[in-house]
């Protein structure tokens, strides 16, 4: 594994092996009363997240802590940045204070991958744009795990908001690595044709039911409108054409799960009883953040 953790697509099946198989280890201390190791005793972690984020900068925060790191956390509106300080200027200052790893959020696609040529420092991309999440697709991987005893042949339908979104890709590349059928679907003015071409095995669907039939998993997306240029569909509209309710799932697998990254959005992309049904794995996809994140944290600074 590279320094550091920058995308999905250059990682080898092995080395996603490896990091879900170490989460698995580390799920067990979620429930138990003690959950603090010393494995990074002595490390120091900064979070510099120049997006918004609730679940992956604290799920980095909780999961260092739980290894015994030290953690900061700095937001782009709390930084100097905000006083006109460039990238790599403030890179380079968090850097003189010879932190052990850097976990980044940008909003610029390749960022991360910029400013691993001028550090030395570990960076691990805690998303970059619509370019990549890599360990939203990890955490994905391990959600199915189990529930599922592998990945390989598995039919998943990731549906909403393909264009803008890098847990797709990541996702995407993730998957394909291991076999599984994937099957992109959402209005054509968020699935672009090129799309199809990421990784070996995906289709393009424009119909929520034909992606959804026989499928093994479920990935909704969040409607990004902060990414987008052109109009916003109406929420009624986008949810009486892409918003998945309790009658899609007749079409699905009898065991189907239903993911989303999160934030969610009832009414919008699920139904409430969607997303409280007992094959939502939505809150679990949240825990297991924690514990696949510990396992790339020792595997980078370790």
């Amino acid at each position: 594994m590279p320094a550091g953790l920058l995308g999905i697509e250059e990682l080898e099946r092995q080395e996603i092996e490896a990091i879900l198989a170490r989460a698995k280890d580390f799920q067990p201390i979620q429930t138990q009363a003690q959950k603090k190791l010393d494995t990074l005793r002595g490390k120091m972690l900064v979070n510099l997240f120049f997006e918004a984020s609730t679940r992956t900068r604290t799920s980095f925060e909780i999961a260092a802590k739980r290894l015994g790191a030290d953690t900061v956390s700095i937001t782009a509106a709390g930084s100097s940045v905000s006083k006109g300080e460039s990238l790599v200027d403030t890179l380079n200052t968090l850097a003189a204070m010879r932190p052990d790893c850097i976990v980044m959020r940008h909003a610029a696609s390749g960022a991360p991958h910029f400013l691993a040529r001028h550090l030395a420092i570990p960076i691990i991309n805690a998303g970059d744009g619509t370019h990549e999440h890599p360990t939203q697709a990890l955490l994905d991987a391990r959600t199915i795990l189990d529930h599922r005893p592998g990945l390989e042949g598995l039919r998943v339908a990731i549906i909403g908001d393909i264009a803008h979104s890098r847990v797709a890709r990541s996702n995407v590349h993730l998957l394909s690595k291991f076999g599984a059928q994937i099957v992109l679907c959402g209005p054509a003015s968020l699935l672009p044709a090129e799309l199809g071409c990421l990784a070996p095995g995906v289709h393009l669907t424009f119909d929520i039911r034909e992606a959804i039939a026989d499928a093994d998993v479920i990935m909704m997306l969040r409607v990004q409108l902060e990414r987008q240029h052109e109009a916003a569909f109406p929420a009624g509209e986008y949810f009486q054409f892409y918003g998945l309710r309790l009658e899609h799932l007749a079409l699905a697998k009898p065991d189907a799960i239903v993911m989303h990254p999160g934030p969610i959005n009832r009414g919008r992309e699920l139904s409430s009883d969607v997303a409280d049904f007992q094959r939502s794995v939505i809150l679990n996809q949240v825990e297991n953040g924690i514990a696949v994140r510990m396992a790339v944290l020792e595997r980078v600074i370790g």
